[in-house]
């Protein structure tokens, strides 16, 4: 068992110091206003944050929805990593282990950002990504030689933004309905994002394994 858990310990700190190491070098080092290609024409670093949830989706412009979201995804995290102790002492398989390990890791990775981000780094008001109307927060955005009130996102412990930077080009092909011609994927997302998709789809892998939904039928006892 000890085994196991520094093995699942050491997955889930390589998880968070990667999804950590590459938003910290994005959000210091890459343009806003210049991508980077990646993979020829339909994948690049595009630098971005977001004020809510996971892929860019935003949660309103109330002080309580950042908040709530905040709280929600630390109660999560300990209702995860209290599954993942029962599912240890229980003897769950090592691909159901390492499916928890991977949502755990993500979930931490994106609270670190709203938790401790808006102390590391200085609030702007002029940044588009603090700008948020109907906040009801007027901060002074000053510019050489004038200045302008602006409305601004709650900031500080628990509603830092979230950095986002995979963003994948493309569109569908015209002839697709409902779809066709519309962005691939319209989504920003980050490490965290993808650590907590992987370990969903693993986790349905495992569930699907231990309890498999065709089972074959055991032969009928033939009457006498």
């Amino acid at each position: 068992m000890k085994k196991k858990n520094l093995w699942l310990t050491g997955l889930v700190l390589i998880l968070l110091v990667l999804d950590q190491c590459v938003k910290l070098y994005v959000k210091t080092h890459v343009s806003r206003t210049e991508p980077w290609p990646v993979f020829g024409s339909w994948f690049e670093i595009l630098y971005t944050e977001n004020q809510g949830m996971a892929f860019g989706t935003t949660f309103g412009s109330s002080a309580y929805g950042k908040l709530f979201l905040s709280c929600f995804r630390l109660a999560a995290i300990g209702a995860i990593v209290y599954f993942l102790m029962k599912e240890i002492k229980r003897g769950g398989s090592t691909l159901l282990l390492t499916a928890i390990a991977f949502i755990l890791a993500g979930a931490s990775g994106n609270l670190i950002d709203s938790m401790f981000y808006d102390f590391i780094f200085p609030f702007n008001p002029c940044d588009g990504f603090n700008k948020l109307q109907g906040s009801g927060i007027l901060m002074k955005c000053t510019h050489p030689g004038f200045s302008y009130p602006v409305e601004v996102r709650n900031h500080g412990f628990m509603y830092g933004n979230v950095v986002d930077m995979f963003h994948l080009k493309g569109n569908w092909p015209k002839g697709i309905p409902f779809v066709g011609g519309s962005e691939l994927f319209p989504f920003i997302w980050n490490v965290a994002d993808t650590c907590i998709t992987i370990g969903v789809g693993l986790f349905y892998i495992a569930s699907r394994k231990s309890n498999p939904k065709d089972k074959e039928k055991e032969p009928s006892v033939s009457e006498a």
